[in-house]
């Protein structure tokens, strides 16, 4: 029997995020969709063959069909719809930022605990075979001891009354829903916690639309992370600088979208293979794995909590305006 899950929120995101995946992979099934408007919840709901509407978020984590529920709602709607669903006896794949700050994540991953759910993160490029590739690299020391790291994260945001990203209130801003990627990156690849040196930004209506920061890892790694909502083109480029060479990702981000990934290594350079499932497949059979007990969630728990710490030192550093 499939994994049934349910939708919290009718979010665009959830289309590519979870419903065209599960239709080629056979252990999920979504069968339930949650919105505040009950309409829109069944407009949605028969837009993408969705059997299951519920009239409230609160109905959703309750319904004894679902087994697993997807929170794709804004941040400020993380935390309390997250433990609800865990108190519910649901597992919970939550979108990326996690929390609206450090505090509320470890609230998330405390009722985790408290509950024995199962909480993970929906960072989908960790889970793409290039960013393991390259995590593998690392840890077999092809690159010998690390030196320096940058990753960034930019595109183009349309400002909008509705759109989340242009929203404080909300947990809208380029470093919670774009810079979050290349903060967790970083501490992915470089497999330590960073210490925020500086940072600067720009910030319109208490957002920033423009944002960098420098690292220091343990034993010295320096880092560079940037992220922008009013770029005018998508990019994501990562790099890793160790003693014996180095490696290059053009967008980590979504490899499956197009990808160049390099490595240099005693002076010769290697074309590393990009194939494997898309980011969001890999993600939901990464979920099956997880749920099946054949492995161990690769993001949440403590990873979930140092990220949203690192993003909050980030903006203190660069001095966000109260809000």
């Amino acid at each position: 029997m499939p994994w049934r899950i349910g939708l919290l929120g009718a979010s665009k995101i959830a289309r590519g995020a979870v419903i065209a995946p599960a239709r080629t992979n056979p252990d999920f099934e979504v069968v339930a969709v949650g919105a505040r408007d009950p309409a829109r919840a069944r407009a949605y709901a028969d837009e993408h063959g969705v059997a299951g509407v519920s009239g409230s978020y609160a109905d959703l984590v309750r319904r004894d069909d679902v087994d697993v529920v997807y929170n794709a709602l804004p941040p400020a709607g993380h935390a309390e719809w997250t433990i609800a669903a865990l108190e519910a006896g649901k597992a919970v794949l939550c979108e990326k930022p996690f929390a609206m700050n450090a505090s509320e994540a470890k609230s998330m991953t405390e009722a985790a605990a408290r509950t024995g759910g199962l909480l993970i993160e929906a960072f989908h490029y960790r889970h793409h075979a290039v960013v393991r590739r390259a995590e593998a690299l690392i840890r077999q020391g092809a690159l010998g001891g690390l030196v320096s790291a940058s990753a960034e994260f930019r595109g183009t945001i349309a400002r909008s009354p509705d759109e989340l990203r242009w929203r404080r209130d909300l947990g809208g801003g380029g470093l919670m829903d774009l810079g979050c990627y290349p903060v967790h990156a970083l501490r992915t690849l470089v497999g330590a916690e960073p210490r925020v040196i500086s940072a600067e930004a720009t910030f319109e209506d208490g957002v920033d639309i423009e944002l960098s920061a420098q690292f220091e890892f343990p034993g010295g790694v320096t880092a560079r992370m940037a992220s922008s909502m009013v770029a005018p083109a998508f990019s994501a480029p990562l790099r890793i600088e160790g003693e014996l060479g180095s490696l290059e990702i053009i967008n980590y981000l979504a490899p499956q979208m197009g990808c160049r990934f390099t490595t240099v290594i005693g002076g010769e350079t290697t074309t590393q293979p990009t194939d494997g499932p898309g980011t969001y497949a890999a993600q939901l059979i990464h979920l099956g794995e997880v749920l099946a007990g054949r492995a161990t969630s690769l993001t949440g728990g403590t990873d979930a909590v140092a990220n949203m710490a690192a993003i909050d030192a980030i903006y203190a550093a660069a001095g966000r305006p109260p809000a």
